[in-house]
């Protein structure tokens, strides 16, 4: 964990810098409209970890909350009744996804980028031929109520930090770290690599229905909806240190990274500074992280610790 610290501290500083600029943050209502804005990405970035940490990427999850909205949008069409229903097949859809790209890629051997890359155009046109670009229907109160309602999405959230520390701390998560770190020496220890790979991938496609769920709520029903939020994901990971090859990382640190991101988005919304900023600012974090991980990991695998 003491790697994460710098994040922690650009986070406060962030959040201080905010506090200045716009005193009614500081406020409960403030800060918990900053948190409802978070709790999406911070959960993708969840997500996200357990995928990058084992040595892929997921890059489907954008498309596929986009899938999550739209679809729901058109099965509740305003009924009440329909919210519960859904709200499970949306939650199926996300587990189905990611078990298709976590089979394709430890399975058929095609790499993780081309798998979900392609996992992303399929679901990124399914809509647009489902919709026409136009997507019809209505979200229910019921179902809006996960992203409108600060405390829901407040308490998802910290369901979610929960599981994925505790996820970690069990076999799961150091077969994850091996795995990642290195897969052959992993497979001659008895890890089963192919097999925590899949369930990193099913939880990446868990936490993208989920973040759809509550950004439907909150943001309402777009065809665009999605869109970047893959790239937001790994430049929170990336972020919050998480090396991009997989093996070094800790979970809590890439949620952070989401917080951090969010925070600096929302410091240049206050300073008047063009969204589209935003785009070159992820850019810069995915390079400089890569280079600066790529000049500290020699280091670290050679370390006493390490050997």
């Amino acid at each position: 964990m003491k790697r994460a610290i710098p994040i922690f501290v650009v986070l406060a500083g962030l959040l201080v810098a905010i506090a200045v600029a716009n005193p009614f943050f500081l406020e409960p209502a403030g800060f918990l409209a900053f948190l409802k804005r978070v709790a999406p990405l911070a959960i993708l970035a969840a997500g996200q970890y357990f995928v990058i940490v084992s040595g892929e990427f997921d890059l489907s999850v954008g498309s596929l909350v986009t899938v999550e909205v739209v679809v729901a949008a058109r099965l509740i069409d305003g009924d009440e009744a329909m919210t519960w229903p859904v709200l499970i097949l949306l939650v199926v859809i996300g587990l189905l996804v990611g078990l298709v790209n976590g089979l394709v890629t430890t399975k058929l051997r095609v790499p993780s980028f081309i798998t979900t890359l392609g996992a992303m155009l399929i679901l990124s046109g399914a809509v647009f031929l489902w919709t026409g670009g136009a997507p019809r229907g209505a979200l229910s109160q019921g179902f809006r109520v996960f992203g409108r309602e600060g405390v829901w999405a407040v308490a998802i959230l910290v369901v979610v930090v929960i599981a994925a520390v505790l996820l970690m701390r069990a076999d799961f998560g150091r077969t994850l770290v091996a795995a990642g770190d290195n897969e052959k020496a992993a497979r001659l220890s008895g890890v089963r690599v192919d097999r925590v790979r899949v369930f990193a991938f099913v939880l990446s496609g868990l936490s993208a229905a989920v973040a759809g769920i509550l950004l439907g709520g909150f943001a309402g029903v777009s065809a665009q909806v999605g869109q970047s939020l893959e790239f937001q994901a790994i430049t929170a990971v990336v972020l919050g240190g998480v090396v991009l090859g997989g093996g070094r990382g800790h979970v809590v640190a890439a949620i952070a990274g989401a917080f951090t991101l969010e925070a600096l988005f929302t410091l240049l919304n206050l300073h008047g500074i063009s969204g589209a900023l935003e785009y070159a600012v992820q850019g810069v974090i995915i390079i400089a992280a890569v280079a600066v991980g790529g000049l500290r990991l020699p280091s670290l695998r050679l370390s006493p610790s390490k050997v």
